[in-house]
């Protein structure tokens, strides 16, 4: 014979929900409402419990829904087993939302400073157990590591259009501007790229944003200054601008900055956009890592 032990495993949750929500109010019809079920199968669910335990739980009155003695004593067990319940799947969302892993992460010099701070903040207040292991390059090296599988993601400048198998986000676009120490006159038609040309260029490689905004005035111009200065940090070129040693390419906030405080004579427009970019492969973007990095970074713009 079945006992009533075993009869109980058929007792489900939403059964201990509309016990609860008859119990509390007191009636078949405001519970119905309480758990969005129909008034007939709220009675089945009371007539189930009743079957399953061979007890009364109510005493149905002029009044409504009252509990009886035995209905009293199983109230609070229902009402701390749903909250049992409720715990239990509160804590297998947040073992399934923990993430886990290694993001290896990309920087080109010069870009995308305040978006990796928000980053690596956001990673370390949701995320901590995700290792973020941070590389810096060039902006061509930033997002060939990228497509080549040796980077998770990175921030880089693009001064033309990604390559169609990279998801990118833009943080924001900016210009770059030539710039000469104080004193550097130029002509009202414009500058004198003969005369420009004899000065040294500080410039930072070809697969830069700037390298490639110099290199794109040579060719416009049809000149190849005498001298360049390899430097790889913008604060060392704007350093090197202002202390005289030659001409040089700066972002657009650093140029007029420098503009403002007498450092630097901006000469003329470089390029006039340039694009930060947030990418990783377009076949990666549902990889739990990359979703949670493109996630914190878009709630950034």
């Amino acid at each position: 014979m079945q006992t009533n032990l075993a009869r109980s495993a058929v007792m489900d949750i939403q059964q201990l929900r509309t016990f609860v929500a008859v119990a509390r109010e007191g009636s078949i019809t405001r519970a119905s409402e309480r758990v969005h079920l129909s008034q007939p199968a709220v009675s089945a669910h009371i007539k189930a419990m009743e079957d399953t335990l061979g007890l009364a739980l109510f005493e149905r009155t002029p009044r409504g829904m009252d509990l009886t003695r035995d209905g009293e004593r199983l109230l609070e067990r229902a009402e701390q087993t749903l909250a049992a319940h409720r715990a239990l799947l509160e804590e297998a969302a947040r073992i399934k939302s923990t993430l886990t892993g290694r993001l290896r992460l990309g920087m080109g010099c010069n870009s995308g400073t305040e978006a990796l701070g928000h980053l690596m903040t956001g990673f370390a207040e949701r995320y901590p157990q995700v290792d973020v292991v941070l590389r810096h390059g060039t902006s061509r090296s930033i997002a060939e590591g990228v497509r080549n599988g040796s980077l998770d993601a990175g921030f880089y400048n693009e001064t033309g259009e990604p390559e169609a198998d990279l998801s990118v986000v833009e943080i924001s676009r900016f210009a770059i501007y030539l710039a000469g120490p104080p004193g550097t006159a130029v002509a009202k038609d414009g500058p004198d790229w003969r005369r420009l040309a004899d000065l040294p260029w500080i410039c930072p490689a070809p697969d830069t944003c700037c390298g490639e905004a110099a290199e794109a005035l040579f060719c416009r111009h049809n000149f190849r200054p005498e001298r360049i200065i390899s430097v790889d940090r913008e604060q060392v070129t704007r350093t090197l601008i202002a202390g005289g040693v030659g001409v040089g390419l700066l972002h657009a906030d650093a140029a007029r900055e420098a503009e403002a405080a007498g450092e630097v004579e901006l000469i003329c427009e470089a390029l006039a956009a340039t694009r930060l970019l947030f990418a990783c492969l377009g076949e990666r973007v549902d990889d739990p890592l990359l979703r949670a990095a493109n996630a914190i970074v878009t709630a950034t713009l």
